[in-house]
């Protein structure tokens, strides 16, 4: 069996990415260690590329559609991982899931309509329904025993009135994943308010062994009849600027209302490239390299977990049981949001996702961490927050 190397660091610089290059003009200065935005430190796949580049002998890039070949590859991969066994017709192509979102929410809800979430969440969920004037709806996590989790005295209050609810699974920002019986009572509370579930699931194919992901829709005949399943290879082999995402639905009624709005609009009709690539992925050389990197992700996480204990015991984190994203709470430090923030750049030198951007003030004193990288980054990273942290002015 082929061994992929995931501990060379590849040089983006100049390559017009988001993780490097955006960061002069949004800190001032290029000297910073990037260890925010989802996408990861490692190679994409050779074999991945390599179908870019077969693609590319061809010397048309007319418009395409979604082959057999790239169905039958989507199609077994979700049934392989996630016993979710389906066609063709209940799936749809989406160009990324944030757009899936929004298209959700413009095509199934209306101005004004209340819309849940559980907080701290990936901010495009609290953004999208404010920008499309929904009236955005809160439910608070609680953390128990290391981990977030839904206070469902809360969870139903906030959901009363609410015509969808936006959930993130498994969990961003901490990779903290929902078990069958959690996803059950949130199917029976949504199902009899007449809620519309939409589960982005991009981060499924991350989950750390020997944990196992539960997609939500296979949970329960309520799931499966009010919910929309994003799902995608980006994240999972590092391809995130393809576009490549794809939605399921169960349903008929609701596949015919949300696919028949992305038909009439022509907002999701794919590109070579995304289908290409995605086939790719989806095969038995991608599950090899998928397997290995998944290995070294769970190393990834038992160094940071090692290193606060050992360095940093005041940070409390919740570490992932899926992705490569950690949720780092500074708050036993004695700084304000103000300090930590000028201390991780200009002194660390280390770019952290700020907290309150998942969900407010009341998560000013933490930091998302990207751990998808190679160990020697991590290790770097995590000794210049040790040294900037560890003295009080």
């Amino acid at each position: 069996m082929k061994q992929y190397d995931f501990d060379t660091p590849i040089e983006r610089h100049g390559s017009h990415c988001v993780k490097w290059d955006a960061l002069p003009a949004m800190y001032g200065r290029d000297d910073l260690l990037p260890m925010w935005v989802a996408d990861m430190g490692f190679r994409s796949p050779d074999f991945v590329m390599d179908a870019i580049r077969r693609r590319c002998d061809h010397p048309v890039l007319g418009y395409t559609f979604p082959s057999p070949a790239y169905w039958h590859a989507v199609t077994q991969w979700l049934a392989r991982r996630y016993d979710i066994h389906t066609t063709e017709a209940s799936l749809h192509f989406i160009p990324g899931i944030v757009a899936g979102i929004s298209y959700a929410l413009l095509a199934l809800t209306q101005p004004g309509d209340r819309v849940l979430v559980t907080t701290p969440v990936y901010p495009p969920f609290l953004n999208l329904p404010r920008e499309s004037q929904r009236c955005l709806v809160c439910s608070r996590l609680t953390i128990e025993n290391g981990r977030f989790a839904i206070d469902f005295n809360d969870f139903e209050r906030q959901a009363e009135g609410c015509k969808m609810f936006i959930m993130s699974n498994p969990h961003n920002p901490a990779g903290t994943l929902w078990g069958r019986e959690t996803l059950q009572k949130i199917a029976e509370i949504c199902e009899r308010k007449g809620i519309i579930v939409i589960s982005d699931e991009i981060h499924a194919d991350l989950t750390l062994p020997p944990h196992r992901h539960t997609s939500y829709s296979t949970v329960s005949a309520a799931a499966a009849h009010h919910s929309i399943t994003f799902m995608a290879p980006s994240k999972t082999f590092n391809i995130a600027g393809l576009g490549s995402s794809v939605c399921h639905i169960v349903d008929e009624s609701l596949r015919k209302r949300f696919f028949g709005w992305l038909d009439a609009l022509g907002v999701a009709g794919g590109n070579v490239f995304a289908f290409t690539a995605a086939e790719a992925a989806f095969s038995d050389e991608g599950e090899a390299w998928l397997n290995q990197m998944l290995d070294y992700l769970k190393d990834n996480v038992a160094t940071i977990d090692a290193f606060l204990r050992q360095h940093m015991p005041r940070v409390k984190a919740i570490l992932p049981e899926a992705s490569y994203l950690a949720w780092l709470d500074f708050s036993a430090c004695g700084m304000t949001h103000k300090e930590l923030s000028d201390r991780l750049i200009n002194e660390a030198h280390v770019v952290l996702n700020d907290g309150s951007t998942f969900g407010g003030s009341e998560y000013e004193q933490c930091f998302r961490i990207n751990l998808g990288c190679p160990r020697q980054m991590l290790v770097d990273a995590l000794s210049r927050i040790a040294a900037a942290v560890a003295h009080k002015s």
